[in-house]
């Protein structure tokens, strides 16, 4: 049996991270992936000549290493300003939508800004969980119909079910001033966290990987079935076996908890408390330029399917032929829970029906499945995640990556987690 020093399973952006950092020291090391490519989540597909990544991605990265990686991998690239905007009520309005009231009735203005104002202080209001701290920050009608609505189609959870530490600055807090302008003019300064967002120019985003991946040795299509810590061998499902000396994993804890051999009852229960989303990306192909001029848009209204879309088109003309052009939109939702038709319906039939998108201008749609999307901070997940890491980390198990250390992590802060490997 093959005995290797250091085996990397998952060859995504924290497990090439890994292997780049001990590449770097001189040591060698092997991943082992289950796909046919490099990449994970941060990878893509290409179905007549357009390319879709898997769910939408930008690097806005200010790490000197994350960049200097992202450069020599892919020295040309695009740089947009985050003009993202939402759907509400078939209405386009600026992101974020709390100081870009501008669009709605007068009515409905008025409503949130006397809400914003009479919002109860911190010393009034314990915050238990995210709808208290959304309602604190907001107000009640515009936590009501805007945050909290978007957190069920994005989070498959109430925002009464999440815990607050994760949100940092992803949610934008404005002033009452900011409010009140926003309601007066469309001409409102970008509020959102990041200056600009960068994509290469050619490749998808899993060009930033390449200089990690060409001195990486991969294999492919090995998915891992057991790990016995005690003889220190991994089993595959082709049916071969190997050791190792060092074990380190950004698979998703709850899955190596599966595949690890006479794991504790209580750290078998402390895994299915850790919950993440998981859901369908809808690519669709246009044969014309005829798509919403946005970047991406989020979607509050519950009747259509989506809670976000992007243009890969826009992100890079390389990801679409010449003249056409290409969006994606992303449900999170269970495996199974809406038919194919359902999701079609519920998406590219809706934004059709809304006049958004023109059926008669698609090629093609494409779905495609999800199992991890993001991890979901609900109340049990610190102490879950600390006992599972743990315990891992007892029988000489590593982990990284966003699923490895089970936490929010955007893909810059992902790759650190490998790249840190000591």
């Amino acid at each position: 049996m093959e005995i290797i020093d250091n085996v990397i399973l998952g060859a995504g952006i924290a497990g090439l991270g890994a292997s780049y950092a001990l590449h770097k020291r001189g040591e060698k090391s092997v991943i082992f992936e289950r796909d046919n490519t490099y990449g994970g989540l941060c990878g893509n597909f290409t179905i007549d000549g357009f390319r879709f990544d898997r769910f939408v991605h930008f690097t806005f990265s200010r790490n000197e290493q994350v960049n200097a990686i992202f450069n020599a991998s892919s020295p040309e690239i695009y740089r947009h300003l985050p003009e993202a905007y939402n759907i509400y009520k078939g209405i386009w309005i600026k992101h974020p939508a709390q100081n870009n009231l501008y669009p709605l009735s007068e009515e409905e203005k008025q409503i949130i800004i006397k809400d914003f104002l009479n919002r109860k202080s911190p010393d009034e209001m314990q915050i238990n969980n995210y709808e208290d701290w959304l309602r604190l920050q907001f107000g009640d009608y515009f936590a009501e119909h805007f945050p909290m609505v978007y957190t069920r189609k994005y989070w498959m959870r109430e925002a009464r079910d999440l815990r607050t530490e994760w949100v940092g600055q992803r949610v934008y807090q404005p002033s009452v001033d900011e409010v009140i302008a926003g309601s007066k003019t469309s001409e409102t300064p970008i509020t959102y966290y990041a200056k600009e967002m960068r994509y290469p120019k050619y490749g998808g985003y899993k060009a930033f990987l390449k200089v990690m991946a060409d001195v990486a040795d991969i294999r492919y299509g090995k998915e891992v079935v057991s790990i016995n810590t005690s003889n220190r061998t991994v089993a595959f499902k082709d049916g071969t076996e190997i050791g190792y000396k060092r074990l380190i994993s950004s698979l998703p804890l709850p899955e190596v908890v599966k595949m690890v051999q006479s794991v504790p009852e209580e750290v078998v229960d402390a895994s299915f408390k850790l919950e993440c989303t998981c859901g369908y990306h809808i690519s669709v192909a246009f044969k014309n330029k005829n798509i919403p001029p946005y970047l991406w848009w989020y979607v509050y209204d519950e009747d259509i399917l989506t809670a976000r879309v992007h243009s890969p088109s826009m992100k890079s003309p390389d990801n679409a032929p010449e003249g056409c052009s290409s969006l994606q939109m992303e449900v999170y939702c269970k495996e199974g829970e809406y038919s194919e038709k359902e999701l079609l319906d519920g998406t590219v039939g809706r934004l059709c029906e809304l006049g958004i998108i023109c059926k008669d201008d698609i090629l093609f749609t494409h779905i495609g499945f999800e199992k991890y999307a993001n991890v979901i901070f609900t109340k049990p997940i610190y102490q879950a995640r600390k006992e599972v890491r743990d315990y891992l980390s007892s029988v000489k198990v590593e982990t990284i990556g966003r699923f490895g250390e089970w936490d929010y992590l955007w893909s810059d802060q992902s790759l650190l987690s490998g790249l840190n490997t000591k």
